[in-house]
């Protein structure tokens, strides 16, 4: 499928997100869906082919997503591309939490090889873009040298992972945003250079 998503497709994108946050993935099932959706099963297949090409679907749509947000990140300083970078993710997050869920779900990279795919995918696009702000900030000498670029992603990264699995544990239920930034604080504290 392509990246262009049509407005039903959204639609759809969301309603399959409500049912995935509220019962998992074992209870997103076409029939549920259909359901949620007020049409029939077969209405909905005229849209996505399976239940595997609606969460490809979705994840490819954060990916454009986070594509766009990055335009947006140039002519900033390294340390202000990585607040932005989060903060925009953040907002998006806030507003649509059930990609949390698709993004941060073991259960799904056992669903499907295009599925583990999509979520591979959508991971390297993210390191690749931290790893390139992270450089130059190393190169700029703003953040540290100590450590090398890539173990620099894994602590970023697994800190935010961290994060918003306990947003994703509280049902969503504290400001991402303003706890966010605390936390994107606390990390340019541990890499920039003093």
């Amino acid at each position: 499928m392509s990246t262009d998503i049509s407005k039903r497709q959204l639609e759809i994108i969301e309603a399959a997100g409500k049912i995935l946050t509220e019962k998992g993935i074992n209870g997103l099932t076409t029939k549920k869906l259909a359901q949620e959706m007020n049409f029939s099963e077969s209405a909905l297949y005229r849209h996505f082919s399976s239940k595997e090409e609606i969460i490809v679907s979705m994840l490819n749509y954060l990916a454009l997503n986070m594509d766009q947000h990055a335009t947006e990140l140039e002519n900033k300083n390294p340390t202000e591309q990585l607040k932005n970078f989060f903060q925009n993710q953040f907002r998006f997050f806030e507003s649509q939490p059930y990609f949390v869920i698709a993004v941060f779900s073991e259960g799904l990279l056992e669903e499907s090889q295009k599925i583990n795919h999509a979520i591979k995918s959508l991971m390297n696009k993210r390191m690749q873009l931290l790893k390139q702000i992270i450089q130059v900030g190393q190169e700029k000498g703003t953040i540290t040298n100590d450590l090398e670029s890539d173990e620099l992603i894994h602590i970023v990264m697994g800190s935010v992972r961290l994060f918003m699995l306990k947003w994703r544990m509280s049902k969503f239920e504290f400001d991402i945003q303003s706890e966010g930034d605390k936390m994107l604080t606390s990390i340019l504290k541990l890499i920039q250079t003093k």
